[in-house]
């Protein structure tokens, strides 16, 4: 239980309105803003002189300045994702001194699910279709694109990485009765579907009509989608990435895509972001890229703000902290 008032470091940079308002809701504590502020959440700070007064992290802090400053004992982090916090020297690091990190996944978890559910309709829909030929030759493909429209109805989607994205998603995905299956390294059994482990998941991948990647970035997921298990892909069927781009063989994706192997591919992430006007995928048959906006939405950094003010309340009270990865 935290009583003493706090030092609160930040390197967001959040609107002027934002900023006020966190500032005059951390009551007591003092927040001080990071020597160079960025306007993406995504971006790790550099080393900064203003954390050595820390208590509080709040962005995305440099974690080797985090382990040489024991001071800090809670870091709460503007990303879903912690993949340059992911490692063992970081993690032993903060539970040898009792210190803790979250993360935001419960502030991307409604509009990254929206984003995949959107996805899936409009290829299901053949919206793509009908926005190429609109841009294109405008031959009204009338016939074609009614015969390839599909339902989700009854469709089998498998999710892998189910956290909280996938969770929200197959709440999203409910009326559509559709057969879902999460993959996890270790299935809790309290899930509300069927979840699996990545050897299981290997077997039924042939079935499903929809593979979701929603893996984090880590050494064991680089490339988790590689060339031999996107060929267990059925023709029909699409490949969605919608977690870190590292977790897709890009190369072994564009030749799988070029040899018609499955019927398309969205991709939210790649590998590096931005992807290069010059890199292949752009123009790969049946490739549809987002830049990475699954997780944007208008109130986005309102929402960041409130989902660390609500647990810096928990913090002061010494109860459980929401969304902790330590």
């Amino acid at each position: 239980m935290s009583r003493a008032p706090l030092t609160i470091w930040c390197n967001t940079k959040f609107a002027e309105p934002i900023m006020a308002r966190l500032r005059a809701s951390v009551g007591p504590h003092r927040l001080v803003e990071a020597s160079r502020q960025e306007a993406s959440n995504l971006v790790g700070s550099d080393r900064d002189p203003a954390l050595a007064d820390a208590d509080v992290a709040f962005g995305q802090p440099n974690p080797d300045q985090v382990l040489e400053l024991p001071r800090v004992k809670w870091i709460h982090l503007t990303t879903a994702g912690y993949t340059r916090y992911d490692n063992d020297r970081f993690k032993t690091g903060l539970r040898s001194r009792g210190a803790a990190l979250t993360n935001s996944s419960g502030v991307y978890d409604e509009p990254c699910a929206q984003h995949i559910l959107a996805m899936m309709l409009g290829l299901a829909r053949q919206l793509p279709a009908a926005l190429l030929d609109q841009f294109g030759t405008r031959s009204w493909p009338y016939l074609p694109i009614r015969a390839t429209s599909q339902l989700l109805l009854g469709q089998t989607a498998i999710l892998y990485g189910y956290g909280a994205i996938a969770r929200r998603l197959t709440e999203l995905l409910e009326p559509f009765r559709m057969n879902l299956i999460g993959v996890r390294r270790a299935p809790k059994g309290d899930e509300p579907i069927r979840v699996v482990t990545n050897d299981q998941a290997d077997v039924l991948l042939p079935q499903a009509d929809h593979v979701v990647n929603i893996l984090p970035a880590s050494a064991e997921t680089r490339h988790f989608f590689d060339g031999k298990r996107l060929a267990r892909i059925k023709p029909t069927a699409i490949y969605y990435s919608v977690g870190r781009g590292s977790t897709t063989d890009q190369d072994a994706l564009r030749a799988a895509l070029e040899a018609k192997q499955f019927a398309a591919a969205y991709l939210d992430v790649t590998t590096p972001e931005p992807l290069p006007p010059e890199d292949p995928l752009w123009r790969t048959p049946n490739c549809f890229i987002t830049p990475h906006t699954a997780g944007g939405h208008t109130t986005e950094f309102e929402r960041l703000a409130d989902h660390f003010l609500a647990n810096l309340k928990r913090f002061e009270n010494g109860e459980p902290l929401v969304d902790r990865v330590i």
